[in-house]
């Protein structure tokens, strides 16, 4: 089994999150292997893999992944030799040919692509994490979110945007007219 993570930078960790992660990959993998896969960049991805590496202590067949973005010399020296004390693993994806300023986005593309299921902590609809969210609903991948006012906004933000013009708009009208 893979299970990828995903979720927003600014994320704030909180006691039930964290229950609740671990709950989830309790009853998602239990004694079987597994690898983790996480993507090493903000608040989330930080929690995310706290929670894994507790659950890894009584799990021993798990394996914590870094799914990198980049690959160039420089990343290597200055990033990647820490995120080997951290990690089992290290998985450059086959994004060598995408423009390097959207190698996050195809990053989490294939992440989604290679995982059984998806933990996330998304509650707006803006930005990667959401970006790898849509992805995955369109993947009809299996997708746990662990915020509690999970994110169920039918409106994208163009149509509030269109929306808060469109309420704008109108009130100028009834001032001038």
């Amino acid at each position: 089994m893979i299970v990828a993570f995903c979720g927003h930078s600014k994320f704030r960790k909180t006691e039930e999150c964290e229950r609740k992660v671990l709950q989830l990959l309790e009853s998602n993998i239990a004694d079987a292997s597994a690898e983790i896969y996480l993507g090493g960049y903000g608040n989330f991805d930080t929690f995310a893999y706290d929670c894994c590496k507790k659950y890894k202590e009584s799990h021993p067949k798990v394996s914590l992944v870094f799914i990198t973005p980049y690959i160039t010399d420089e990343y290597q020296k200055n990033y990647l030799s820490f995120q080997k004390t951290k990690y089992d693993h290290i998985i450059y994806p086959e994004i060598e040919n995408k423009p390097l300023r959207f190698a996050i986005l195809y990053r989490n593309e294939w992440m989604v692509e290679k995982a059984d299921l998806i933990i996330c902590g998304i509650d707006h609809d803006w930005g990667g994490a959401f970006k790898m969210y849509s992805y995955a609903k369109k993947k009809r991948k299996r997708i746990l979110n662990v915020i509690e006012n999970e994110y169920r906004n039918t409106k994208s933000t163009y149509e509030r945007k269109t929306h808060k013009c469109l309420v704008f708009y109108v009130t100028c009208c009834k001032i001038l007219f």
